[in-house]
C-alpha cells in the first residue's frame, strides 16, 4: 500500500488525518508526549520517577499526557496492589516501541541542534 498526502484523508478512531505525518504527529504530537516516551524506550517508569525526570512538566499535565498515551494504545499504565503506597508503573507497549527509532533520530537531531544553538541554564 503506497501512502501519500494528496487528496486523501485517513480516518483512525474516528479522527481524519489530512497525511500520514499527521497521524503520526496525532500520536506523538505536543511538547511533553515525546519526552515521556522517551524515558520509556529503556524500560518501565514510576510516575515519580517520570516527574523527577521532567522538572518543568506540571503533575496536571503529566498526568493527562500519559492518560493520552495510554488511551492510544502507545503506552500501558500497570498497577501493583501492594501495602501503601499503591504502585503504578508506565511502558511501552509493542505498538509504542515501534516508535524507538524515531525517538532515536528526533533526539540525535536535537542534540545536534543543542550543540549548535542551545546554552545550558539551571533550574534553580
Amino acid at each position: 500500500m503506497e501512502l501519500n498526502c494528496e487528496n486523501e484523508v485517513y480516518e483512525i478512531d474516528g479522527k481524519r488525518f489530512p497525511c500520514c505525518t499527521s497521524i503520526t504527529m496525532g500520536y506523538i504530537g505536543g511538547k511533553w508526549k515525546m519526552v515521556i516516551l522517551y524515558h520509556l524506550k529503556d524500560g518501565a517508569r514510576r510516575y515519580n520517577a517520570l516527574k523527577k525526570a521532567m522538572p518543568l512538566v506540571t503533575e496536571r499535565t503529566l498526568s493527562l499526557q500519559l492518560k493520552a498515551l495510554e488511551e492510544d494504545g502507545i503506552i500501558s499504565r500497570k498497577v501493583y496492589v501492594e501495602k501503601p503506597p499503591m504502585k503504578v508503573e508506565y511502558q511501552l507497549t509493542d505498538f509504542g516501541e515501534g516508535l524507538i527509532p524515531l525517538l532515536n533520530e528526533i533526539a540525535k537531531w536535537g542534540m545536534k541542534t543543542a550543540v549548535k544553538k542551545a546554552k545550558v541554564v539551571s533550574l534553580t
